[in-house]
């Protein structure tokens, strides 16, 4: 078999072929993993960041619409995509750790180090083993199907670790929903903090901290951990109170327009 890293978009099945997706995925994933390797522990927030954006969709994705596919047209599909789904628990765990290292530390380099080594193991698993037996199961056509699937759950998808979600269905396709509202929010307040919030940088660090609990709330709920295999079941520790929840969310929409409405005031200024 021909490993995907070596075949051509038209071998692919085309650019909208769902093993095109995949490839340029793992070569943006490339690019950034060696932009990790070259930033100083102050410089790696914002590449994780990004890092986090592209694996985590990604992975959902697969997740969702690519391995029940595989599981049910290849002999061996059960075997192949638990251990893929293996290795996307163990990145959830290692992100889950980081959230919690300080910089500078051998802990947490050991942990960077490790998560890099995973995600390079996972991309050879997958092109050099997974997408060709896919190939040769499935006609182009069915390729760029799943291809149009891939990509309108990959825009939708968490974008963060949550290590107690279930890998298949139905439990990560229900959590997904308020686990992506949560993940992109958190998104949009790093990269403000990123950029420099002057005065509001405490309040955006309290509401993303909120958030992070909330999101680690909502995991524990038994429906998110349907279809799980044992193999990678995280157990869970006790969930924090709804009102966590609650008033996660509630910043999660006000502090966004708070910071819209702000931006527009001094546009105003601005222009007058």
């Amino acid at each position: 078999m021909k490993s995907v890293a070596e075949q051509s978009i038209e071998e692919l099945g085309g650019r909208l072929s769902v093993l095109s997706r995949q490839k340029s995925d793992h070569v943006e994933l490339d690019r950034l993993l060696h932009r990790l390797g070259e930033s100083t522990h102050e410089e790696q927030l914002p590449v994780l960041l990004d890092l986090y954006r592209l694996v985590f969709p990604h992975a959902f994705a697969e997740e969702s619409v690519l391995w029940p596919v595989m599981r049910r047209v290849l002999p061996d599909g059960e075997e192949l995509t638990l251990q893929v789904e293996q290795e996307h628990q163990e990145v959830n765990e290692l992100v889950t750790r980081l959230e919690g290292l300080e910089l500078n530390t051998p802990e947490r380099q050991a942990a960077i180090d490790r998560l890099v080594e995973v995600l390079r193991e996972d991309v050879r698993d997958e092109e050099d083993e997974l997408f060709p037996r896919l190939q040769e199961r499935v006609s182009a056509r069915q390729l760029r199907l799943l291809g149009l699937a891939w990509e309108v759950v990959d825009r939708v998808a968490p974008t963060r670790a949550h290590p107690i979600v279930a890998r298949r269905p139905p439990g990560n396709v229900v959590a997904a929903l308020p686990l992506t509202v949560l993940d992109r929010t958190r998104d949009r307040l790093d990269a403000i903090r990123l950029r420099g919030a002057g005065g509001a940088e405490g309040a955006i660090r309290f509401t993303t901290d909120a958030l992070t609990r909330a999101a680690h709330t909502i995991e524990h709920l038994p429906a998110m951990r349907r279809g799980e295999d044992v193999s990678t079941r995280v157990d869970p520790k006790p969930g924090r109170p709804w009102l966590v929840v609650a008033g996660a969310v509630a910043a999660a929409i006000a502090l966004p327009v708070a910071f819209a409405r702000r931006g527009r005031k001094g546009g105003d200024r601005f222009r007058r």
